[in-house]
């Protein structure tokens, strides 16, 4: 299976807290797109390993993603290092997209910046023909992504860009409540933490609110890029105008 985007994250609910209403708004366009986790988020105060993979499984639905994996890594322990990213490598070159998604490149989380470098440089090390991999014990070939763009998660970043998500806002919001076990619940028994106040839910939405007011719509989320974004014409960056 060939994805136009391929979106990989530290975390089960990194992405749909991110950069579901993109992830979404390609999907709703036809494009394939794809989703791996590095790791389970077992280390993680609430819930369970086992229920956050179900949580995900329901949330790759509601983004109308085509796949989605978990690369079973540790979580908070994995490093950027040549086996862990050998085994993303085998994820890159098996899905073949065109633009990654990954973490970003520093945030409040370790796991979020750590992550972030180890999808930039697997992507980079995946396009080099002398780095041998194998999936399912079929040899791969060689394969580079032509982007990586980076989300911004809890810190802020000066976004390269931003994505207008106004029509798929609502539904980003749907998925991220597929993770029931991590967010606000009054009649859960389990530790209150960073992102379980009764509020943080509204903070997504607030932030979400500021982004797209900087290009004059509803809702936007922005993305970080190490490389210069190219455009054919300066046509491309027209927006509508407001009324």
């Amino acid at each position: 299976m060939k994805l136009h985007i391929l979106a990989i994250a530290a975390h089960p609910d990194d992405i749909e807290l991110s950069c579901a209403g993109t992830l979404i708004k390609h999907a709703q366009a036809g494009q394939s797109i794809g989703i791996v986790d590095l790791t389970m988020g077992e280390l993680g105060t609430r819930g369970s390993a086992e229920l956050r993979l179900k949580e995900a499984q329901e949330a790759a639905v509601v983004m109308g993603v085509k796949v989605r994996e978990n690369a079973r890594m540790a979580d908070a322990f994995f490093k950027n290092d040549e086996e862990h990213q050998r085994k993303l490598i085998t994820y890159i070159r098996h899905y073949r997209p065109e633009i990654i998604i990954a973490n970003a490149i520093a945030d409040r989380h370790p796991d979020h910046g750590r992550g972030g470098r180890l999808i930039a440089d697997a992507c980079f090390y995946a396009g080099l023909r002398k780095i041998e991999t194998e999936r399912d014990g079929v040899s791969q070939q060689p394969w580079r992504p032509r982007k990586v763009y980076h989300m911004i998660q809890d810190r802020h970043m000066e976004p390269s860009f931003i994505v207008d998500i106004s029509a798929t806002f609502e539904q980003k919001m749907a998925a991220i409540r597929c993770y029931k076990s991590q967010f606000h619940d009054p009649q859960s028994g389990e530790p209150i933490t960073y992102i379980a106040t009764e509020h943080f839910l509204d903070q997504i939405r607030y932030r979400d609110a500021v982004v797209g007011k900087r290009i004059g719509v509803q809702y936007g989320e922005g993305f970080v890029t190490e490389q210069i974004p190219g455009i054919s014409s300066l046509d491309n960056l027209v927006l509508p105008e407001l009324p």
